[in-house]
């Protein structure tokens, strides 16, 4: 039997989510950013099948991988952040308790979530406009050429 004041309780409970080293429980320092597949293969080893993969990409550029994204967390034991690869699985009728599988976020990951910054900078920013804004003198006129 359930006490009164877990039946009422409204709040969300805090994520379990533990260290893969020290299976101490991580705090989140960051938002989660979502994952997204824009190629088949990305759906196919999610467990879609060849032609329903097709099928999604083709119908939108972008798919959302449900249950899974990128946060960063601090672990007490190791006093630093790392930012993982966070999968939720889900809960089945039996169990109430929901499991979240840890990775260390592999560098093609950051591809597949929008949100982000990219690392090199925007790629639609040509070369001169990238080292225009980082010029912190008014000199910058010099790199003009007039011809008169």
């Amino acid at each position: 039997m359930q006490k009164r004041c877990d039946r009422n309780r409204k709040r969300s409970k805090r994520r379990a989510i533990f260290c893969p080293t020290h299976e101490c429980v991580l705090d989140s320092v960051s938002q989660k950013y979502s994952l997204f597949a824009d190629r088949a293969g990305q759906l196919q080893q999610r467990g879609i099948s060849r032609r329903n993969a097709l099928m999604l990409v083709a119908d939108q550029s972008a798919v959302m991988l449900p249950g899974e994204w990128l946060e960063a967390f601090w672990c007490a034991e190791c006093q630093e952040t790392r930012w993982y690869h966070v999968r939720k699985q889900e809960r089945d009728n039996s169990s109430q308790v929901t499991t979240y599988h840890l990775a260390i976020a592999p560098q093609e990951l950051w591809q597949q979530v929008t949100g982000v910054i990219h690392p090199n900078g925007n790629p639609s920013v040509s070369e001169f406009t990238r080292k225009q804004s980082r010029m912190l003198r008014h000199n910058r006129i010099k790199d003009f050429n007039f011809t008169i």
